[in-house]
């Protein structure tokens, strides 16, 4: 009787061990570039799919980077739009300010985006010449870099 005792009492040990375990694995693993967007309130399609490699974060400050594969360039919501292989800012809650590495182009010119605010359903993008609001149902998706994947695609040519 006394062995089932102590072999129930070391089953639930080790349970709770296993529980605790999967528990700190879980809060151990890095979230994406994407998941953290998320974690401020922002969609995870206001950075482009696939090309974001990695990222640095102060939770304290909220300044980061994120790097990119190559620079990425896009059209989104009719404007064509060129991120840097670094991005970099300060993030808060709605709120990415002081950006540098994405520009939008506007009357020619690259122009860089130094704010994003999120207002309820809605994404407003700030440069230094103009400010454009977009529902955010359009970022549910991350956008492709066309110029990127064809860049890709030649390359691939090229070497067979």
């Amino acid at each position: 009787m006394e062995s089932a005792k102590t072999l129930a009492t070391l089953a639930a040990i080790l349970f709770i061990i296993l529980i605790h375990s999967t528990r700190i694995n879980s809060f151990t693993e890095t979230p994406t570039a994407y998941e953290v967007l998320e974690d401020y309130s922002f969609p995870v399609g206001l950075l482009p799919d696939g090309v974001v490699k990695g990222y640095d974060l102060n939770p304290n400050t909220g300044e980061f980077s994120a790097y990119l594969n190559d620079t990425c360039r896009l059209i989104e919501g009719g404007f064509q739009v060129k991120y840097d292989p670094k991005i970099t800012g300060f993030i808060s809650n709605s709120k990415l300010s002081g950006v540098k590495g994405v520009s939008v182009l506007f009357f020619r010119k690259w122009r860089n985006i130094s704010e994003i605010l999120r207002h309820g359903n809605h994404v407003h993008f700030f440069s230094s010449v103009a400010a454009e609001k977009f529902h955010i149902r359009d970022f549910d998706d991350s956008p492709l870099c066309v110029w990127y994947e064809l860049q890709n695609e030649y390359l691939l040519e090229e070497q067979k």
